[in-house]
């Protein structure tokens, strides 16, 4: 009996032991399953939430996408307007009457005439320049000797020559006679007037605003009008230069140079000023718009 009971319970045992055993190896497969599994399931999740990022970024670059046809709709929408527009006026040009046709052609003709008109003043214009610029040369180069470069002063201002002769160099203070030296450098003006019978010539006499009164001078305007005829005299007299091309004028005191506040500024305002200056009548048919070449 007890040998029974004793094996009875060594078999349960065993039974007991083996059963255990399976459980534990079953137990290791599901938990091993169950790992991976929840492996999967993170894939899964991470899958899932790439593919929404993914969809958010297309569903911007979609909105953006649509944001840029509207607006190329718009566009394509404000040139058709345009175009509707420009058809219109050419349209309306298409309808233009003859006369209005005969008016462009001459409007145009008008304005190609004018256009030699300029033509032609700017090709008189650098003529005259480069004239005047060999004229002023000229007499820079006859007048150098002798003459300090104080006491003369040669420009070139638009269309004329100033040549500024201080009155030392042709006369006496308070005086109109001409002095010695001013033969001299007449003479050398002279020869370059000569040389271009096409100008003309103004000899201005301007003096100080010192008053001045004597039995030949009433005041400063009778001085520098009898120093411009003296020197115009003396061109015409002694150097054969055409009186017709010779203009006196005296300006007193005024048009000063300088403020009349020292002895050197009235020292620089007494002076003689001949301007070398195209012909008005020249110059008027220069203007004439019927000598605009055809």
């Amino acid at each position: 009996m007890n040998l029974i009971k004793t094996t009875l319970l060594a078999a349960s045992i065993a039974t007991i032991n083996t059963s255990c055993i399976v459980s534990k190896k079953k137990y290791t497969a599901l938990q091993t399953e169950l790992q991976t599994a929840q492996q999967k399931v993170n894939e899964c999740e991470n899958s899932a939430a790439r593919i929404k990022s993914d969809n958010n970024q297309l569903n911007i670059a979609l909105a953006g996408k649509e944001e840029l046809i509207t607006d190329l709709k718009t566009q394509l929408a404000d040139c058709k307007k345009i175009r509707d527009k420009q058809l219109t006026t050419v349209g309306d040009l298409t309808v233009l009457t003859q006369a209005a046709n005969d008016n462009i052609k001459e409007t145009l003709s008008q304005l190609e005439r004018k256009d030699k008109y300029i033509l032609l003043l700017q090709a008189a214009k650098s003529k005259a320049d480069s004239l005047n610029l060999a004229l002023a040369v000229n007499l820079k180069g006859v007048l150098k000797d002798g003459l300090d470069d104080k006491d003369v002063d040669i420009k070139v201002d638009k269309t004329v020559v100033f040549v500024n002769l201080s009155d030392a160099v042709l006369f006496k203070k308070g005086s109109s006679d001409l002095s010695p030296k001013a033969n001299e450098v007449l003479a050398k003006i002279a020869k370059i007037i000569e040389s271009r019978p096409e100008l003309e010539v103004m000899v201005e006499g301007y003096t100080d605003s010192d008053p001045i009164k004597s039995s030949c001078n009433k005041d400063n305007w009778d001085l520098s009008v009898r120093r411009s005829t003296s020197v115009v005299r003396m061109l015409q007299a002694e150097f054969k230069i055409n009186p017709n091309r010779l203009i006196a004028a005296g300006r007193s005191e005024y048009n000063a140079l300088f403020p009349n506040d020292t002895d050197a500024n009235k020292a620089a305002n007494r002076r003689t000023r001949i301007i070398i200056l195209p012909k008005l009548n020249e110059f008027y048919d220069l203007l004439d718009p019927k000598n605009t070449p055809q």
